[in-house]
């Protein structure tokens, strides 16, 4: 896996790309379905929430708490989208700290920066499929890979890494045939189980 860039810097540009998606959600799309079958826009927008939250905690060498059900962060009051951009940007600074990359952490003990790759992925992938939910454009083909030109490679090498697992967990799809121009960003999406061109 890709360590040139610490986690910190690769999450600020994800972050980047998905906070005017989160932002630009119209109420009225928050029923809308995904590229996630499971989640609506409701539901994915408080899973990536509890994401966001537990993986601060994971950062800083605590256990994190996925236990039960999700919360739900949207009904806690209309300022949902910048509660979210502030514990996105609480996140980012978690995992900017020194040591956060080394060492294990969480109740499976599994390497820090393998772990900063999965709060990683969830923030782009699911940034993702929120901006084709509610008929946003989501950066361009080569969004994430813009001021940190790793972000791809460190994801591609994750998904690589994890999809095994991922998929015997039901956490990824069976990847998806792309065409042979995709993007580097498509070829990621489809290697979790996404259709890259899904509307």
């Amino acid at each position: 896996m890709n360590t040139t860039h610490k986690t910190g810097d690769l999450l600020a540009v994800a972050a980047a790309h998905a906070l005017p998606v989160v932002r630009n959600i119209p109420d009225d799309r928050l029923g809308a379905r995904t590229p996630c079958a499971e989640y609506d826009a409701r539901a994915l927008v408080n899973h990536l929430f509890h994401v966001v939250v537990q993986f601060q905690e994971l950062a800083a060498k605590r256990n994190a708490d996925f236990g039960g059900d999700t919360p739900d962060y949207v009904a806690e009051g209309d300022d949902w989208r910048e509660r979210f951009a502030e514990q996105t940007e609480r996140l980012v600074a978690a995992w900017s700290e020194p040591g956060a990359d080394e060492g294990t952490t969480g109740a499976m003990n599994m390497p820090a920066r393998t772990v900063g790759s999965m709060v990683l992925l969830d923030l782009t992938v699911h940034a993702w499929d929120l901006a084709r939910a509610t008929g946003q454009e989501y950066g361009t083909d080569e969004a994430p890979a813009r001021g940190v030109p790793d972000v791809v490679d460190t994801l591609s090498a994750a998904v690589a890494d994890l999809g095994p697992t991922a998929r015997a967990m039901g956490v990824f799809g069976e990847p998806v045939a792309v065409r042979e121009d995709a993007s580097d960003f498509d070829r990621l999406l489809a290697a979790t189980g996404r259709d890259p061109y899904w509307s």
